[in-house]
């Protein structure tokens, strides 16, 4: 029996005890309840006295059982120590004898392998001997091959590579010298053009200085020979017709021909003696010659009263109204001419005059969009009319001028593309010539190496071949 067997054995020994106890006091109980007091306390006495003796009975017979569990656990445990050492003596035994053994037989293997390794030993090396000549052999035969293959294959791609390389650089050389030519052509053609016009400017300024100074001689010629402009221009039509060649020498002396217009006809069976062409907004201003010269005479006769002198002034400011309500009326046409048009006084005093001593006139012909010029006056205004239609015309070139370099532009920027597309083929025939070098001292390293039978430093991988930088 195991010592844990002798446990469970002993508990339920005292379970079982335990359970007798809680039955005998139960019917200890149940008595209690048909007995007298009496006889109640004297069997509850007797019963703690047995209950005393019984607990000590049981206490001496638990430590006996006890004892006996203990002893006999001690003795099993024994018994068991011995037999255990017995068996590991025995396995000590037949494992010493096993090693023996295994040694001996190691032994036997051991020499039975080095005479079997020194058998093939041997001939593993008359083997590698004739391999290696075997070797050796078809090594020479294929190199030699390799390098009539690879010789030939240098050869023909060399061949090819400059022949291709020489095709596209005589292409290439001919497309950038006909573009070259046309580009220039271009450029020439456009240049010349434009010194051409500027030429053809200069020469119309040229010719119009030319025409301004006959002109002046002209005037400074009729100046000298008439006698007096009192005479000459008593009459009304002589003073029209003067003020329309006054007119019409200063209009093309500061104008260009397309910028004018003499005796123009306008809506309504109308004449204006000059018709300035100008660029919108402004557009087309009408230009009429008047000559109010009877009451302003009368203003500064000698003599003349002080009464009549004012019925003259207010003759001379109603002349001059009646001229501008007459231009207003006849050449500011809506949709046809500018919002505005000019009086022309060829006579600068008259002019004077107007400007100094009637401010109610200037502001009346302001008012019905009517400016009153002098000779003086009338030039400042031709003057910028010339300025602003040079600048439309210089405006006109420029866009011209502009998209001419636009476009020269677009032609280098794709004369650059190319030129940068032919450096870099350039740069890579130099690379691959160069690889093409590095292969050459290669095969070159191994033919030597090959005459002076240094077969032994001989690269593993001679069908390759690699660069300085460790490419193939």
């Amino acid at each position: 029996m195991t010592e844990q067997q002798i446990q469970y054995a002993l508990i339920a020994a005292v379970a079982a005890l335990l359970l007798a106890v809680l039955v005998l006091i139960a019917r200890v109980r149940r008595l209690e309840s048909d007995l007298p007091a009496h006889l109640v306390d004297a069997v509850q006495e007797t019963l703690e006295a047995r209950h005393r003796d019984m607990l000590g009975d049981l206490h001496t017979g638990l430590g006996r059982q006890t004892d006996r569990l203990t002893e006999s656990a001690e003795t099993q445990s024994e018994r068991l120590r011995s037999r255990v050492e017995g068996e590991l003596r025995q396995s000590r035994e037949a494992s010493h004898a096993l090693q023996s053994q295994m040694l001996a037989q190691l032994a036997e293997q051991r020499s039975d392998v080095q005479l079997r390794l020194s058998e093939l030993n041997g001939t593993l090396q008359s083997a590698h001997a004739r391999l290696r000549s075997e070797m050796i052999e078809q090594t020479l035969a294929r190199l030699g091959e390799h390098a009539r293959a690879d010789r030939e294959l240098l050869q023909n791609g060399l061949r090819s590579a400059s022949e291709q390389m020489a095709q596209s650089s005589e292409a290439l050389n001919r497309t950038v010298n006909e573009r070259l030519e046309t580009i220039t052509g271009q450029v020439h053609q456009r240049l010349d053009e434009g010194f051409k016009k500027t030429n053809e400017t200069f020469a119309n300024v040229m010719a119009r200085l030319a025409t301004i100074d006959e002109a002046q001689k002209k005037i400074d010629g009729l100046t000298t020979n008439v006698v007096s402009l009192q005479e000459l221009l008593g009459d009304k039509r002589a003073r029209g017709a003067f003020g329309e060649v006054q007119l019409e020498a200063l209009v093309r002396n500061s104008l260009p021909p397309d910028g004018f217009e003499f005796q123009a006809t306008l809506p309504g069976n109308v004449r204006a003696d000059c018709l300035l062409t100008l660029p919108e907004p402004t557009g087309r201003v009408a230009v009429d010659s008047k000559f109010p010269l009877e009451n302003y005479h009368r203003m500064f006769e000698a003599g003349l009263a002080e009464s009549d002198r004012r019925v003259a002034q207010s003759a001379f400011r109603t002349d001059v109204k009646r001229h501008v309500d007459a231009i207003a009326g006849k050449y500011i046409i809506p949709g046809v001419t500018s919002d505005g048009a000019v009086m022309f006084v060829p006579a600068e005093a008259v002019f004077a005059e107007i400007h100094a001593y009637h401010p109610d006139v200037v502001a009346y012909a302001q008012e019905r969009r009517v400016w009153i010029v002098s000779p003086t006056t009338l030039m400042a205004i031709l003057n910028t009319a010339r300025a602003v239609l040079k600048d439309v015309e210089t405006r006109k070139q420029i866009h011209v001028i502009k998209d001419a370099l636009a476009k020269l532009a677009k032609d280098f920027h794709r004369f650059d593309d190319r030129m940068q597309a032919l450096a870099r083929h350039i740069e890579q025939a130099g690379k691959d010539v160069k690889d093409v070098q590095v292969s050459s001292r290669k095969i070159s390293a191994h033919f030597q190496k090959i005459e002076s039978a240094q077969l032994d430093e001989l690269p593993e991988d001679l069908g390759e071949d690699t660069d300085d930088t460790g490419e193939v």
